[in-house]
């Protein structure tokens, strides 16, 4: 999607978790149908013990795309310290930063808008819906237990 023109890409977000929760790629591609069944599937990818390593999910009718992609390791873990340090003295985030200390695996969700190539960028940005990132966010977050991030925003969901 990334390299495809009709695509734009709008912003990025994360689901942070512990690698041990790792799902597999057909608990994540059930999960995705469940919260909507006019969601595409394409791109699946998985590791050799059938765990997920990236999918797309296309939502036509909102004009909407998503990359996800596994990570873990050392970007991971200062992500996770660099929020934590961000977030120590917000009281309202301290169950959540709780929930941060075991992460160490995200999920990279890339959303993008689908151009139309007959409207202009405002005629594009009037049939853009991202109810589809937040639907898809709030699956994997259940599914992996784990912790949605806005970056942009520096907050967690």
């Amino acid at each position: 999607m990334s390299t495809d023109d009709r695509y734009e890409w709008r912003e990025t977000y994360f689901v942070l978790f512990s690698s041990e929760n790792r799902p597999s790629l057909g608990a994540v591609e059930q999960a995705v149908r469940k919260v909507g069944a006019h969601l595409q599937l394409s791109g699946q990818e998985a590791d050799d013990q059938g765990r997920i390593e990236a999918i797309n999910v296309q939502s036509p009718g909102d004009y909407s795309a998503l990359e996800i992609d596994y990570h873990c390791g050392d970007e991971v873990a200062l992500q996770v310290e660099e929020l934590t340090q961000q977030l120590r003295s917000d009281r309202a985030e301290r169950d959540k930063l709780a929930k941060l200390k075991p992460c160490d695996a995200r999920f990279e969700i890339m959303h993008f808008e689908i151009m139309a190539e007959d409207l202009s960028s405002d005629e594009n940005d009037e049939i853009f819906d991202p109810s589809a990132l937040l639907v898809v966010l709030d699956a994997l977050v259940e599914l992996t237990d784990g912790v949605g991030v806005d970056p942009q925003s520096g907050t967690l969901l």
